[in-house]
């Protein structure tokens, strides 16, 4: 069995076992943080929170995860989902009326996923309790996307390696670059 048909294999146990064994009160729950995150809303108002309470730090770490997610949606959405065409699990594996409501686009990456890694990643190198708490809701994202019947575990964790990566990109960005960039939102914020 060569290293695909594994990834497959363990793509389908871990996809079942997500859309059974997560109880339905749970799965609701994560439908609500997923719903939240929806178009990046709830990293919007977690970097506006951010900014507003927490002084010069918080409104770097704000820019900052607001920066990567855009890098990560542009990476996972904007070339990703074009260059791949990955089908969705098959609706024979979720038991539950979340898979009627999925994308039709393709299944790599999840754009969910890898936004949410990314402001987390990003804001959490200039705020770590900040990033902490993020990363509770962020979590939640990445497995409703699998148990959801959007995404395989594949797609998510190759989307939380998008996220990291573009935090990371972020995060060296040269100072020159997030001076100018920033400076005029950070003095007047």
């Amino acid at each position: 069995m060569n290293l695909l048909d594994q990834v497959r294999n363990a793509d389908r146990i871990l996809t079942e076992g997500a859309a059974f064994r997560i109880p339905a009160g749970a799965g609701k729950v994560l439908s609500v943080v997923e719903e939240a995150a929806e178009s990046s809303k709830l990293w919007c108002v977690a970097a506006a929170v951010m900014a507003w309470r927490g002084d010069l730090r918080g409104r770097r770490s704000a820019a900052a995860g607001m920066v990567a997610l855009m890098v990560a949606q542009l990476v996972s959405n904007g070339v990703g989902k074009q260059v791949t065409g990955r089908r969705r699990p098959p609706k024979e594996w979720i038991p539950h009326d979340e898979v009627e409501d999925r994308p039709n686009s393709s299944s790599f990456p999840s754009g969910h996923t890898a936004a949410a890694v990314a402001f987390t990643a990003a804001v959490a190198t200039t705020w770590p309790l900040a990033g902490a708490v993020c990363a509770v809701p962020a979590t939640a994202v990445a497995v409703e996307r699998v148990q959801s019947g959007a995404h395989y575990p594949s797609d998510v964790a190759a989307s939380a390696a998008i996220g990291l990566a573009t935090a990371w990109f972020t995060h060296r960005a040269s100072p020159l670059v997030r001076r100018q960039l920033f400076s005029r939102w950070l003095t007047t914020a």
